[in-house]
């Protein structure tokens, strides 16, 4: 009997709760029959993820997921202009999120879409975790990796388990990375590579501008474009026109040749150019230039330093350094044969090696002839020996002189032991001829004057002077740069006794000793020193021949 009360009683309130679900429905029918209907109403867009499509829709408030609808076929949902397609997904309305599976579609505007193959959406925090081939577009770049969190709220996609960023024909790699839709900045950290054509550039960390496609290069860097390396740890990479601008003490390496400063700049065209402590090297002919400031163009083979600068030569045995204000370089026939150079250094030249000395205004150097031209008051030093004229040029031989020549109110001095008489030779024309770096015979032509002292041969004591002059004079010196042979036209001479040389005779008319300005050292280029005022060479031009001039004559009267 309770039994079969309590049966009836069961069975009424399910029929009750059944009538009154039933009714609730009709209500709400009946409600939204009444309401008006606007024509073209938009979607709501607010703060909730809504369920655009789902070809099935099940719940099971008793499964795995009581908290989830459960969605398949042709599945999209709608938030905040976004809009996110695939098979299947869990959502969960009660915290407006989703997990999304299969074919996994995300499109944002026109610019942006991410696929892949799983995903959660939490419309809470904006934020997308897309797993497995993803891939996300914007614009023009593509971004391929395995792992990505994308953050609406920040426009900033976050991938961490490997990815590669493709712009164009840039592509970059990196461990772990960020990339900014609204700014197109990114940023990659370790392992990071990036292909620009057939440049490589590896570093630790890389920031990457797309609109510029402009990268800039954190840590130790190496940018690698054919035989050409460049190192840097800070620096900044224009890929679209290949120009580089390089700072806190950068290389650049091309084959034998260096260049390192402070500050680089570099186009892909040929134009280099470096600030602060800058070094250039040339292992392949064993020198160096360095300066505070060089432009060179590979290209045309121009180059230009200034700041302090200063070639060093090291292919001998002694190395040579030259300084001056400004240094240029001009390459003629380039990429050919027959291809020269020219090297011009003005003003304050000085120049110093361990056996050779030289000051001078202004020097230039021709590679086609291997001379080098002095030009304006070129003093030259040679262990006690001294040499100077209006102009001198020197012909090389691996660095090495093999004939010099002076031009114009030429003076050849050396110093005796006793450090207070001197053996002159003055000319206006002088030649010197040399064979392993030493002379073998040298020529003084045009008004030759000479002073030259006699020496015992036992003590090596002077015992007198002979004075000379002449018109051409040839001296031939023999082993341990000793006299061997003296030729010469018409002269005439005068023998003095040691104790009886005329004071006037010590010294001729155009005798001077620059000890003081020739450089002592190879620190000394560096301070500029030159001869006293009034002490210069005056150039004295030669005779032109006079032009003649033939007068028309008068036409006659008679003549037609």
């Amino acid at each position: 009997m309770i039994s079969n009360i309590y049966h009836n009683i069961i069975k009424n309130g399910h029929r009750i709760f059944i009538v009154g679900i039933l009714c609730l429905f009709g209500f709400c029918l009946v409600q939204a029959m009444q309401a008006p209907r606007k024509k073209n109403k938009k979607r709501p867009q607010g703060d909730r993820v809504y369920l655009l499509h789902a070809d099935e829709l099940r719940y099971d408030m008793f499964g795995p997921t009581p908290d989830a609808q459960i969605v398949k076929g042709k599945v999209s949902f709608l938030h905040q202009g976004g809009r996110l397609t695939c098979d299947s997904a869990y959502f969960y309305q009660g915290s407006n999120s989703v997990k999304a599976f299969g074919h996994v579609h995300y499109r944002q505007g026109d610019t942006l879409s991410l696929t892949c193959e799983r995903a959660e959406y939490d419309g809470q925090m904006q934020m997308m975790h897309a797993r497995r081939n993803v891939v996300l577009r914007h614009r023009r770049q593509t971004l391929l990796t395995d792992s990505l969190d994308f953050d609406r709220l920040y426009n900033m996609a976050n991938f961490f388990d490997g990815g590669t960023l493709i712009d164009g024909k840039d592509r970059l790699v990196s461990d772990w990375g960020e990339y900014h839709t609204e700014t197109r900045e990114a940023k990659f950290v370790f392992n990071v590579k990036l292909r620009s054509g057939k440049d490589v550039v590896t570093t630790d960390t890389l920031y990457y501008d797309v609109p510029t496609s402009t990268a800039h290069m954190v840590g130790p860097s190496k940018i690698v474009s054919g035989a050409s390396v460049v190192k840097t740890e800070n620096g900044f990479y224009d890929t679209k026109t290949d120009k580089a601008r390089l700072y806190g003490r950068s290389t650049m390496t091309d084959k034998d040749k260096s260049l390192t400063g402070d500050t680089l700049y570099y186009v892909k065209n040929g134009t280099s150019t470096g600030y602060g402590n800058v070094i250039y090297v040339d292992k392949k002919n064993k020198n160096k230039l360095t300066c505070n400031y060089l432009r060179y163009n590979e290209k045309t083979g121009k180059g230009f330093a200034t700041r302090n600068p200063v070639a060093i030569d090291y292919s001998q045995k002694d190395t040579l350094w030259v300084h001056s204000d400004t240094m240029r370089i001009y390459t003629f026939n380039i990429n050919t044969d027959s291809v020269y150079r020219k090297v011009h250094a003005y003003p304050h030249v000085r120049a110093y090696r361990q056996d050779v000395q030289a000051v001078c205004d202004s020097l230039v150097f021709n590679s086609k002839d291997s001379c080098m031209t002095m030009y304006k008051d070129p003093i030259t030093w040679n262990m006690n020996r001294q040499l100077l004229g209006e102009q001198i040029k020197a012909y090389m031989n691996d660095s090495t002189i093999r004939f010099a020549h002076v031009i114009g109110q030429a003076l050849s001095i050396e110093q005796m032991p006793d450090s207070v008489h001197y053996n002159q030779v003055a000319s206006q024309e002088m030649k010197a001829y040399f064979e392993r770096g030493e002379m073998k015979e040298a020529e003084s032509i045009g008004n030759v004057q000479t002073v030259y002292y006699l020496t015992n041969d036992k003590d090596s004591s002077l015992v007198g002077l002979n004075y000379l002059e002449t018109d051409t004079m040839r001296m031939f010196m023999g082993a341990q740069r000793k006299l061997d042979k003296i030729w010469t036209n018409k002269f005439t001479s005068t023998m003095y006794p040691i104790t009886q040389i005329p004071p006037s005779k010590y010294k001729l008319p155009s005798f001077a000793w620059f000890d003081d300005i020739r450089p002592k050292d190879k620190n000394d280029i560096y301070v500029w020193r030159g001869k006293a005022k009034g002490s210069e060479l005056k150039n004295v031009r030669r005779h032109e021949a006079p032009l003649q001039v033939i007068k028309k004559q008068p036409a006659s009267s008679g003549s037609l």
